[in-house]
């Protein structure tokens, strides 16, 4: 771990990306599975797009509601997974596989949990949507956040640079000569 003043920022990032992902995730449990009181409840999906298409058939705003819920219930978690990781040098495309990975499985694990709550019906739609949700936050925010993160972290290391290079340091020290043994 990092010693110094980068060192806390980053322990402070993961702490809060911690907290944040831990309050998304119990909200994100209570809304998806809590039973639902209804008079019927249509069948489980497992035909991919079958959903959707039928969302589009319902009309613009209606389709736009209802895909747009799908792809945000976990896009958080593209942006707070990363920021509990707090690692702000990492490959992208790397960053990108493990978050969109880690979105997959919650909402996959979300889908298989709802098969046992009243009420509540696996779409396999919603985890494609989901998921693409948490890979267009991730692809929004992260890469612009991170560079912003190296770069506020350079600019730091060059102005304790300079501290460091006006400051006396006082005489070179000199060690006594000692005689060779014969």
């Amino acid at each position: 771990m990092r010693q110094g003043t980068g060192g806390r920022s980053v322990i402070r990032f993961r702490v809060v990306g911690v907290v944040l992902l831990a309050a998304h995730l119990l909200i994100v449990g209570w809304l998806t599975l809590r039973p639902l009181d209804v008079m019927w409840v249509t069948a489980s999906n497992f035909t991919p797009f079958a959903g959707i298409r039928a969302d589009l058939a319902l009309g613009a705003v209606e389709a736009t509601r209802r895909i747009g819920e799908a792809l945000l219930l976990l896009a958080p978690l593209g942006v707070l997974l990363p920021l509990a990781g707090g690692r702000p040098r990492v490959s992208p495309w790397a960053s990108l596989a493990r978050t969109v990975a880690a979105g997959a499985l919650i909402s996959l694990a979300i889908e298989l949990l709802q098969t046992g709550v009243p009420g509540q019906v696996v779409d396999v739609d919603s985890l494609l949507l989901n998921t693409a949700g948490v890979a267009l936050a991730h692809v929004l925010v992260v890469p612009a956040v991170r560079h912003r993160l190296r770069r506020r972290g350079v600019q730091r290391a060059e102005r304790a640079a300079v501290l460091r290079e006006d400051v006396p340091q006082g005489p070179t020290p000199t060690i006594p000569r000692v005689g060779v043994a014969p």
